[in-house]
């Protein structure tokens, strides 16, 4: 693993690597765009290229080095994120965590790193301090990360990973070097999800589809919600404007977790993508098996009900996930917004 084998980001990656070739690199990187598209994996290849004593300013993928920092293990490589994210990993137990693990990260977590990145490096030439999900520090966490943005020690280089980026204060934006990571081609994750987990080509191209661009959440797609998703969209598009307990039964069912509300959303932008499509003439769909259904919604809903439907589940998707938001809850704020306008 090394910043030259991260794929699918050739625009991001020739950026970083002219940096380091020459002798440009920023204090401070801000890599923004949609999780599991390659942001972290970029970090670490940045990291290892900026530690490695083989290789420098390239990274060899395989020394004492570089293997460490790919284990989290290196000591002058820092990692920050919120104890929910730590938890998730295995990074973490709860009995670690005093409370309920939080997704945002803490003012002291920015201190407790400060104070690191602060300390003289113990075994190479510079320090770097990756922050995943930068978008998640709270505002008095991202208030003390703005002070060392404005005076940066000079032997480190700190990596911040957003896939929200306006969430965070203009002038962090501004003190960072923006590198933009693109949702990845249906195709590529396509490939993987064949070689990787054994898919027929038809279930890979549409659990790439639903997956929105990102590799990693295809590749942790649970099958199970692929064989499901009709029984989502058909039971979605049978509600109707005061039906409430149907509503409510619709969301008790697929918010029991906030995993299983994501999942639901997901399959519901893909089929309103797909609604959009059979209302423009096209009969290639993500869910080609359900073409029929596609072309009867597209002909009894206006674009702008289509247009108002994507924008309220793309909402109802981060408010669950961001904000920590009851997902039973948040569905059915969607759904009597969507069908009863308030």
């Amino acid at each position: 693993m090394t910043l030259a084998s991260v794929v699918g980001q050739p625009r991001a990656i020739d950026a970083l690597l002219a940096a380091l070739r020459g002798g440009s690199v920023h204090h401070a990187y801000l890599f923004a765009g949609p999780e599991g598209v390659g942001k972290e994996l970029a970090a670490v290849g940045l990291a290892q290229a900026l530690t490695c004593p083989e290789k420098p300013d390239e990274g060899c993928g395989s020394c004492s080095s570089c293997t460490r920092i790919v284990k989290g293990a290196h000591p002058d490589v820092s990692w920050l994120m919120p104890d929910a994210q730590r938890v998730e990993r295995g990074l973490a137990g709860r009995s670690d965590i005093q409370g309920t693990p939080s997704r945002e990260i803490r003012v002291e977590q920015i201190r407790g790193l400060l104070e690191r990145i602060t300390l003289r490096g113990l075994e190479s030439r510079r320090k770097v301090a990756i922050v995943v999900d930068a978008h998640m520090m709270n505002p008095q966490a991202q208030n003390a990360f703005l002070k060392t943005l404005e005076e940066p020690p000079s032997d480190t280089t700190l990596i911040l990973l957003a896939a929200a980026p306006d969430k965070m204060l203009p002038t962090i934006r501004s003190r960072c070097s923006k590198v933009h990571f693109g949702p990845l081609p249906v195709a590529l994750i396509a490939e993987r999800l064949q070689k990787e987990r054994k898919l027929d080509a038809q279930t890979a191209e549409l659990a790439a589809v639903m997956a929105g661009g990102s590799l990693g959440r295809a590749l942790a797609l649970d099958l199970d919600a692929l064989a499901a998703r009709k029984d989502v969209i058909s039971g979605f598009e049978s509600l109707k404007p005061g039906e409430v307990g149907a509503m409510l039964r619709w969301a008790e069912t697929f918010g029991a977790s906030r995993e299983e509300a994501e999942q639901a959303l997901s399959i519901l932008s893909m089929w309103t993508r797909d609604v959009s499509l059979a209302k423009a003439g096209v009969e290639r769909l993500a869910n080609q098996d359900m073409l029929e259904l596609a072309q009867e919604v597209a002909a009894r809903t206006h674009e702008s009900v289509l247009h108002r439907r994507h924008a309220l589940l793309e909402k109802t998707k981060a408010t669950i996930v961001e904000r920590n938001a009851s997902p039973r809850l948040q569905l059915e704020r969607m759904l009597i917004e969507l069908l009863e306008g308030r």
